[in-house]
């Protein structure tokens, strides 16, 4: 007995993997990049705001006679651009409700209030660009884009062309929250790549396969053709029933002959394009 433990001992026990490791395969993961929902990409805005004109004045100092005769720096102080953030917003807001108003004084209807959110939505966006600590502006930015998403739903419920009509006017993209939330893990990818691999390495090697029997085929019909005419004959010199036809070696024939044109055809488009290529 303890010779044959020692001898089990000697001989060196071999393991044979038969399965792969997913080191094995060439396959990369690479987590998705989050994208905050208060980001164009989330939103739906697929523009952003005109820029400024320099000379712009004031809405309530527009028509002011006073300012055209005024010097430089007096009217200087009455552009836009050198006042407070809330009167470029409200700029903003006038010229986007002009666009989808039904009236002169149209500012409660769906389509002005779906403006109105816009220009401000898109006003903080850029704010957030340039100071993206201002948890303020953020957490006021998340409500209205959650807002503006609830208007959107109601109006694609009740009025769909009106919809439509508004989404192509504001430039916008109407995207609802998922019906049924799920985490992407890097397991579940994995395993979804690992099989597209596999799918894609199957289809591969059938395709190899396919063309290595295509290119048998044409030395298998010359083969065949021989082998029955030599049947043929040997039955005819025996006075035995007749096994093959000469329809059937006819057809063979044909077959072969169409086979060999199209390897022919495959060569001379082959050949052109490895030309072409050398020439380019």
């Amino acid at each position: 007995m303890n010779k044959l433990l020692n001898v089990a001992q000697a001989v060196p026990r071999q393991f044979i993997r038969e399965y792969a490791f997913k080191s094995d395969l060439k396959i990369k993961w690479v987590r998705p990049e989050k994208i905050s929902c208060i980001k164009p990409e989330k939103s739906g805005d697929l523009s952003k705001l005109p820029p400024l004109n320099a000379d712009e004045v004031i809405l309530d100092y527009r028509d002011c006679k006073e300012l055209e005769n005024a010097d430089d720096t007096v009217k200087s102080l009455f552009k836009l651009c050198n006042n407070a953030n809330h009167l470029t917003t409200r700029y903003y807001r006038d010229q986007m409700v002009k666009e989808v108003q039904r009236h002169a004084q149209d500012y409660g209807s769906m389509e002005s209030k779906l403006a109105n959110m816009t220009a401000i939505i898109r006003r903080y966006q850029e704010h957030m660009d340039k100071h993206p600590r201002d948890k303020m502006i953020k957490v006021r930015l998340k409500e209205l884009i959650d807002k503006r998403k609830k208007f959107l739903k109601y109006l694609r419920r009740w009025d769909y062309p009106r919809f439509e009509w508004i989404l192509e006017k504001l430039d916008l993209v109407y995207k609802p929250p998922p019906a049924h939330f799920h985490w992407i893990t890097r397991k579940e990818s994995l395993q979804k790549l690992t099989d597209t691999y596999c799918e894609n390495l199957k289809e591969e090697r059938l395709e190899a396969y396919h063309k290595e029997l295509q290119a048998q085929k044409i030395p298998f019909l010359e083969d065949a053709i021989r082998k029955m005419e030599f049947i043929r004959k040997e039955q005819i010199s025996c006075d035995i029933p007749l096994t093959v036809t000469e329809e059937q070696i006819e057809k063979s024939r044909k077959e072969l002959v169409l086979l060999i044109e199209q390897r022919d055809a495959a060569a001379a488009v082959t050949s052109k394009k490895q030309d072409e290529d050398s020439f380019n």
